[in-house]
């Protein structure tokens, strides 16, 4: 089994930065790969961004490419997402998820975090 923990979220302007950390538990943490995804109130959970379990390949949604960066630490079993040049837009709950199979976004994510508010404001 894998636990996952985001943190990192808060309360920032546009234009500004943010990064989110999520650490996990679990050994085999190397063999998943991780996601990131963001729900806000009364919309649908949306991909964000995923990571290869070596780092190798990674996914962005097009509203994110450019601003928003994955990474994982697969020592200290953290995936982070730096997130730059905030928008409104982005305000959501964002999620960490591990995936036991192909990292992309269709794949279907086996744990998921409890969430970490980002909220951005013009």
């Amino acid at each position: 089994q894998v636990q996952l923990v985001e943190s990192g979220g808060g309360l920032v302007q546009a234009g500004g930065s943010l990064r989110l950390s999520c650490a996990a538990s679990g050994r085999t943490f190397r063999w998943y790969g991780m996601g990131w995804f963001r729900q806000a109130p009364g919309k649908e959970r949306e991909f964000v961004s995923t990571i290869s379990p070596y780092g190798r390949s990674t996914y962005y949604t097009d509203s994110v490419k450019g601003r928003f960066t994955i990474s994982r630490d697969n020592g200290k079993n953290t995936v982070y997402l730096q997130m730059n040049r905030l928008k409104p837009e982005d305000t959501a709950v964002y999620y960490c998820a591990a995936t036991s199979h192909d990292a992309i976004p269709q794949a279907p994510y086996d744990y998921w975090g409890q969430g970490t508010q980002v909220t951005v404001s013009s």
